[in-house]
């Protein structure tokens, strides 16, 4: 599967951003797919994820409320959407898609469960 994601950019505190990813070469639907991000310095942090069928979702507590995942099985596409951004959600964004073939949904807050990873893309919340 190959991951595409776009739609970062530079936003001021409190201002909003979507960020989609499409996946080729595979079919979408069998995978959790996921949200993950590394600001300068630190570690790759889990985002947020969806289930398969997109009816369950799990996210970071600092984003809880702010942030949705969302994703078009028809379009082979994962959506995030960011409201009230904060300069610490300045980061690379990147999305993953992680087998599920039980349909567990679980380790999707594990970086490691995931074995495709898209290319990034550069959120960057001034203050």
């Amino acid at each position: 599967v190959q991951l595409q994601a776009s739609g970062g950019g530079l936003v001021q505190a409190g201002g909003s951003l979507s960020l989609s990813c499409g996946a080729s070469g595979g079919t979408f639907s069998v995978y959790v797919m996921g949200w993950f991000r590394q600001a300068p310095g630190k570690e790759r942090e889990f985002v947020a994820a969806i289930r398969r069928s997109g009816v369950s979702t799990y996210y970071q507590d600092s984003v809880e409320g702010r942030f949705t995942i969302s994703r078009d099985n028809a379009k082979n596409t994962v959506y995030l959407r960011m409201n009230s951004l904060k300069p610490e959600d300045t980061a690379v964004y990147s999305c993953a898609a992680m087998r599920d073939p039980l349909n567990s949904f679980l380790g999707s807050r594990d970086s490691r469960s995931y074995s495709y990873w898209g290319q990034g893309t550069l959120v960057t919340v001034s203050s």
